[in-house]
């Protein structure tokens, strides 16, 4: 786990896990055979990017806005198994594999606020676990709505 001094450090740590975020997403895009798959990988990477954009604008201006809204958890993802990404993966491994990546990235920041004493550092954390919470149930959503529905 990585050793944080200051704020700006958390969000340097936070932008560059969502840059690789944004690789990830796009590398997929970039590979994929079909369509379909390149416009879902890319629209991931595009909300990732918006993350990322959010995350600057904090460090930036120093202007957080943390929202105490509660995000529901389908827990679809507790239910699934990982996947390996590959250029023809279907759509429903395409959602597995983004709620399992958001998921990863919940915890991670969970951890990290369990980590500080300082409670400004501690609501960063919070507030990034809560956007990554949002993201797992857009996809699990999603999941629900076009692979669970159709079976």
């Amino acid at each position: 786990m990585a050793d944080f001094k200051n704020i700006n450090d958390i969000l340097d740590f936070a932008i560059a896990r969502e840059q690789e975020s944004v690789d990830f997403y796009t590398n997929l895009s970039n590979k994929a055979r079909n369509e379909e798959m390149k416009n879902v990988f890319h629209e991931f990477a595009m909300e990732e990017v918006k993350h990322k954009a959010r995350l600057q604008k904090i460090k930036d201006e120093g202007i957080m806005e943390i929202s105490d809204e509660k995000v529901q958890d389908l827990k679809i993802s507790d239910y699934t198994v990982n996947i390996t990404p590959t250029p023809d993966m279907s759509y429903e491994e395409a959602l597995i594999l983004a709620m399992n990546k958001e998921k990863a990235a919940y915890k991670l920041y969970m951890k990290l606020s369990t980590k500080t004493d300082d409670p400004n550092l501690r609501e960063v954390f919070l507030s990034l676990a809560q956007e990554e919470s949002k993201h797992k149930l857009r996809f699990e959503i999603e999941y629900d709505e076009f692979v669970l529905r159709e079976n």
